[in-house]
């Protein structure tokens, strides 16, 4: 058994990866690393496109006060209020650290930083749109993740690239769960490593391929959800997942609300710009589950495009070509390279597409990891930040541009409190065993030789539950689902391999990473089934209305075994802003 000792590992290479990274090493007495799956440039948060929300107020007058409220508006007041509060307060100071950092974020002609505007953000308490997304063109994630990398490497944070986290090291002492580090798997020698630490730091990002269509990258497997969920550890909030409106269509490649934000239109068969109709305010700045709907609604009622009427256009042929080239650059090259469409002539086929969790590994606003219904039920030593955790921020819907938000604020704070734990407590001592689970999972995956294809099961739960569990739900489809799954786990433990190799052994890797989307899927299907009405981006169709009464929490979902978990619940954080019917 290899083993390495830090005082603060981190888990994840993203935006909350390297935020909590920089910051435990600011303030950690002793040293900190990363494990990351892929080189740290590579993570997903490279993919976020559109800006991240700061009430910074540059083009129009903007408060925090107005962010905040959008933010628990935006989350059909399932957000915790203490955490839209901090948030909406913090992420102006962590913007205008990114840009001390070197952030290279686009400017308007007073040098200033420029600011477009985004779905759900709005003036005065919802009155008109807000131009709040700060940007660097539209590749605005790729520039957090190269200038955090930059300042990692600079403040001397140690990094261990293309290792696989297989477990975690918990144990159940008197006085609860306590994590003293992990175990990965190091992807170039096959060989394994223990990581024992004084403080982990969870922040390996969504699980997104758990859908067809997707704007996730292959890498997004809900890894640390799923260990986590089979170390006793509840999964919050999972039946909320938010399909972004506009996805290239059969492809799902993100192209940015920032679009919209720049004047883009969404237009049915007939020309019609039908958002008029469904949020006549802010039309197409809707928040996404609502503009997501309305397009589905458009499609199920024949206004769809096409020759089978199943996708919608996105229009952006009225603006300034210069202005597209200038702030969209990305986008335009999308459409041109991925369907051959020119969008200064034509409108773009879109269709929503699977793009981000709110659920996740319930935190408290420090980022500490809770494995009972209170703040008070902590695990020792274990933390977690962005898309893998739920603080909750997010509610039952993430606005546009608070997800780039959530990663440097609570990144940082999860960072500032894993160091200030690690500096406050000794290493303690491994267990014997610690690396076994892992050792075990690999070895039974790496023999492997029944009969069932890794492949074949993962494309059928990624097609049903795209039919089943997606922007519409009913009791039917969510029921089906659950059988579905269940089949597809019995079928798991039935499932051949051919490589046997130690190097770079991809088909291993697949393999296992099929048992985490699995254990995902189940979460959200089983959160979903037991949540009887629509809130947010959970839409139930047999259950249309929101019942403040029964569903005003957050859902705790268990896993007593595979295709068997226990529902509990988690009072929300209420505060000035009392629950109203959500209208735009």
């Amino acid at each position: 058994m290899q083993v390495h000792k830090y005082d603060v590992i981190v888990v994840g290479a993203g935006g909350s990866g390297l935020m909590s990274a920089l910051y435990a090493k600011k303030n950690a007495l002793g040293n900190v690393a990363v494990i990351s799956k892929l080189y740290p440039t590579r993570s997903h948060t490279g993919a976020a496109q559109g800006g991240v929300g700061a009430a910074l107020g540059n083009v129009d007058e903007d408060h925090w006060e107005w962010h905040m409220f959008d933010t628990i508006k935006g989350g059909d007041y399932l957000t915790d209020q203490d955490a839209a509060e901090i948030f909406a307060k913090d992420v102006i100071e962590a913007v205008l650290e990114l840009e001390h950092m070197g952030l290279p974020f686009s400017r308007l002609p007073n040098g200033k930083i420029a600011q477009r505007r985004f779905g759900g953000h709005t003036r005065e308490f919802g009155k008109a749109p807000v131009h709040r997304a700060c940007y660097a063109a539209d590749r605005t994630g790729h520039m957090i993740l190269q200038t955090l990398y930059q300042q990692s490497i600079k403040e001397g944070v140690t990094f261990y690239n293309e290792y696989v986290v297989l477990d975690l090291i918990l144990e159940d002492e008197p006085d609860g769960k306590v994590c003293k580090g992990v175990v990965a798997y190091e992807l170039a020698t096959g060989e394994m490593h223990t990581f024992h630490a004084k403080s982990v730091v969870l922040a390996s990002g969504g699980n997104g391929r758990i859908f067809k269509v997707t704007s996730n990258a292959h890498a997004l497997t809900g890894d640390l959800t799923s260990i986590a969920y089979r170390r006793g550890i509840p999964l919050e909030d999972m039946e909320f997942y938010q399909f972004h409106p506009t996805g290239l269509y059969k492809l799902g490649v993100l192209l940015t609300e920032g679009v919209r934000g720049e004047g883009g239109i969404l237009r049915n068969s007939s020309g019609e710009r039908f958002m008029e109709r469904y949020a006549p305010t802010i039309k197409d700045l809707a928040p996404r589950d609502i503009v997501s709907r309305s397009m589905y609604f458009e499609i199920r009622e024949g206004r769809g495009c096409g020759p089978n009427k199943d996708y919608i256009h996105l229009d952006v042929t009225h603006i300034d070509p210069k202005i597209l080239e200038e702030r969209l650059p990305d986008i335009m090259d999308f459409s041109r390279t991925y369907l051959r469409v020119e969008p200064t002539k034509e409108p773009v086929p879109i269709q929503p597409t699977a793009h981000y969790t709110m659920g996740g590994i319930p935190t408290t606003l420090d980022g500490e990891v809770i494995y009972g219904t209170t703040n008070g039920e902590k695990v020792r030593g274990l933390f977690a930040a962005g898309e893998v955790a739920c603080v909750s921020l997010h509610g039952a819907n993430r606005l546009g541009t608070n997800s780039l938000g959530d990663l440097i604020v609570f990144g940082r704070r999860a960072g500032v409190a894993a160091a200030k734990f690690a500096n406050a407590n000794e290493l303690e001592p491994l267990p014997t065993d610690a690396d076994q689970r892992a050792l075990d999972l690999v070895a039974r995956t790496r023999n492997a030789t029944g009969k069932e294809s890794v492949a074949k099961i993962r494309s059928e739960m990624q097609q049903t539950m795209q039919d089943n569990a997606s922007v519409f739900r009913t009791e039917e489809t969510l029921s089906t689902q659950v059988e579905i799954l269940r089949g597809l786990n019995e079928r798991y433990k039935n499932i051949g391999i051919s490589d046997r190799g130690e190097k770079y052994n991809t088909e291993l890797l697949e393999a296992i990473e099929l048992g985490f989307l699995l254990d995902n899927a189940e979460a959200l299907v089983h959160s979903a089934l037991n949540r009887r009405e629509s809130r947010g981006a959970h839409a139930r169709e047999d259950h249309t209305d929101r019942d403040d009464t029964k569903f005003l929490k957050h859902t705790m979902c268990y896993q007593l075994e595979p295709g068997k978990t226990n529902i509990k619940w988690k009072d929300v954080v209420l505060g000035k802003y009392e629950p109203k019917p959500r209208t735009y």
